[in-house]
């Protein structure tokens, strides 16, 4: 095996993946596994509405974001949503940068969940 082979396959192993899903699949995964969903919105936007148990952690402030997953298991199934989809992207990108391995986005963002 080539050098560059073997450089690219391990940064493979090591990606998890997102996976997108739609309201009545993310909604089925968060209750089944009793899962607290992460509404990567600001505060104020959480605070006029937000999934049920749903814990606000806000991308925008990295160092926050940061501190807070750094200690969750990389292993375990992480459920992130925004407004719209766009953020909670960034968000899963930033949390498979960390290491996490199995990422879940709201499709639509919480605008799909109303």
């Amino acid at each position: 095996m080539s050098f560059l082979n073997s450089i690219f396959r391990k940064k493979k192993e090591a990606t998890g993946q997102i996976s997108i899903l739609n309201k009545n699949e993310y909604a089925a995964a968060i209750t089944t596994n009793n899962i607290r969903p992460i509404d990567v919105r600001t505060a104020s936007e959480f605070n006029n509405g937000h999934i049920k148990n749903a814990i606000n952690i806000d991308v925008f402030n990295p160092n926050n974001f940061k501190n807070y997953f750094v200690k969750l298991d990389k292993e375990k199934a992480v459920y992130v949503y925004c407004r719209s989809g766009a953020r909670s992207k960034k968000a899963a990108r930033k949390l498979l940068k960390m290491g996490f391995t199995h990422v879940y986005d709201l499709k639509g963002g919480y605008l799909s969940w109303n």
